[in-house]
């Protein structure tokens, strides 16, 4: 009995094999993310002297911080081992 597909796999397809990705990678990515997160925000508080997270001046070097902090600790709770 043949199997019918709506879209068949392409000659290039076939020939590759699939690798699983370590996870020990993705946890170190996601790692680097967050420490990249965390020394953006001391440099950006030594040089301009702001640290508070709530102030509208500086809201878009606060907006990269969030972003680089939480997509790093959200990473690091599904890659930890």
């Amino acid at each position: 009995m043949r199997v019918e597909r709506f879209l068949a796999a392409s000659p290039l397809a076939r020939s590759v094999t699939e690798v699983e990705f370590p996870h020990r990678v993705a946890f170190l990515f996601y790692l680097a993310l967050f420490m990249a997160g965390v020394i953006f925000y001391l440099i950006w508080g030594f040089v301009y002297g702001s640290w508070n997270l709530f102030a509208a001046d500086w809201i878009g070097a606060y907006a990269v911080t969030v972003i680089l902090v939480g997509f790093g600790l959200v990473g690091m709770l599904l890659y930890k081992d």
